[in-house]
């Protein structure tokens, strides 16, 4: 893959539009997303997190339901809530009954985990001694750094998750945590391209999510680095909270140009729940390319 070789915006329109009409919406096991369910379109790619607040089979009970509606769910795993290798087993088995063949894996933000499992590499090898249904993994990576991991272990982890996924013969893709700097993004992604990260990159972004809701949710599930960007960066905050609020293609737009060249396969959409306002934005956003 070649980079460096940017595409005006207009001629990127049609792999924006792809991506926006294509991205998964991320869903939460939490009381507030029984009314939004009747305004997730027909045959969605969902996301289905694994909360820390729920439990892993709570994450599976949401994926079994919204499969049973008619959509296309990926289950989060969190490595350090799985418990052993045969909580591990159940939890594949009870994947693969449900006719699923991918999951997406994080580490996890428990400050220690509930069993055998420490990061999302050893739930990996794990996994590549089991039976089990997979043939795709989804991965964390994170473009403006960890709470309490170091950019360097970061680094390291990705590749180490790329290379096990590997091995086993299981594709897989990278999902950026969410960061609202595109430039971070951009340096980030281009030094990690040119260090051989080939996997591809599913970029998260935030809906159309209310403000305070993004600031409080996002701090409770985990996304607590990415937040901290806004305290840092006057300017970001100020666009939050004018009227009318973020917009995410205040992050899409700076790197239109960007996203065939560094790899940039899908979205990774942080709905918070408020998937009715999310979904507008959406289509809107796609009228709007034209």
């Amino acid at each position: 893959m070649t980079f460096f070789n940017r595409i005006d915006r207009k001629t990127a329109a049609p792999l924006r539009k792809t991506l926006l009409a294509q991205g998964r919406l991320e869903i939460i096991p939490l009381k507030n997303l029984q009314a939004q369910l009747a305004h997730i379109p027909a045959g969605s790619p969902l996301s289905v997190t694994a909360s820390p607040v729920k439990s892993l089979e709570d994450t599976l009970d949401l994926t079994q339901k919204v499969l049973d509606l008619g959509h296309r769910p990926v289950p989060h795993l969190a490595a350090r809530m799985v418990e052993s290798k045969e909580h591990l087993t159940i939890l594949l088995d009870r994947i693969a009954s449900m006719g699923l063949s991918e999951i997406f894996l994080v580490g996890g933000d428990a400050p220690e985990p509930f069993g055998d499992f420490d990061d999302a590499v050893q739930v990996i090898e794990a996994i590549t001694a089991c039976d089990h249904s997979l043939t795709h993994i989804g991965v964390t990576a994170y473009p403006d750094g960890h709470g309490f991991i170091s950019d360097e272990k970061l680094h390291q982890a990705l590749f180490d998750k790329q290379e096990v996924l590997k091995s086993a013969g299981i594709a897989g893709h990278a999902s950026t945590q969410m960061c609202f700097d595109a430039d971070a993004i951009r340096s980030w992604l281009t030094v990690e391209r040119a260090a051989g990260l080939q996997l591809p990159i599913h970029l998260g972004i935030p809906g159309a999510v209310d403000r305070t809701k993004l600031l409080t949710m996002g701090a409770r599930l985990g996304v607590g680095a990415s937040l901290r960007f806004l305290k840092k960066n006057i300017s970001t905050l100020t666009r939050m909270f004018a009227p009318g609020g973020y917009d995410p293609n205040q992050l899409l737009s700076p790197l239109a140009g960007d996203l065939e060249a560094l790899g940039i396969e899908g979205l990774h959409i942080f709905t918070f729940n408020q998937i009715e306002a999310t979904v507008e934005w959406r289509d809107a956003s796609i009228d709007q390319l034209g």
